[in-house]
C-alpha cells in the first residue's frame, strides 16, 4: 500500500495525486478507483464511505441518495485530509470501482 500525497491547485478548489506518472483529480478519479482505499486524515486511515454503501446498493439494501452523501463525505475527507492510500502496486492507473 503506498501513500499518495494531495497537491493543492489555486485557492484550494481541486486536489490532485501522482497516479502511474499523471496528476489526476482525486474527486473525478481516486473516488470511483478499485485502488482507492482511503484517505489519511492526520494519523487515521478513514475508508472511503463509498465502499459500504455500493455493497448495500448491490445488494438492494440502500437508496442511492445514500450512495450521493457517501460521495459527498468522501469529498469532506479529501478536504480535511492530506493523502490518499493507494494500493496500485502495479502502476496500472484508474481501475473503475462500480464496474459490473
Amino acid at each position: 500500500m503506498k501513500m499518495l500525497p494531495f497537491k493543492r491547485g489555486e485557492n484550494n478548489d481541486r486536489t490532485y495525486v501522482d497516479c502511474s506518472g499523471t496528476d489526476v483529480s482525486v474527486h473525478s478519479q481516486c473516488a470511483y478507483c478499485a485502488h482507492c482505499q482511503g484517505v489519511m486524515v492526520g494519523r487515521r486511515k478513514m475508508r472511503p464511505p463509498q465502499r459500504d454503501i455500493i455493497e448495500n446498493v448491490r445488494r438492494g439494501g440502500a437508496q442511492d441518495e445514500e450512495l450521493l452523501t457517501a460521495a459527498m463525505m468522501f469529498n469532506t475527507l479529501i478536504r480535511d485530509g492530506d493523502s490518499l492510500l493507494c494500493d496500485d502496486e502495479k502502476g496500472e492507473g484508474f481501475a473503475h470501482y462500480y464496474k459490473l
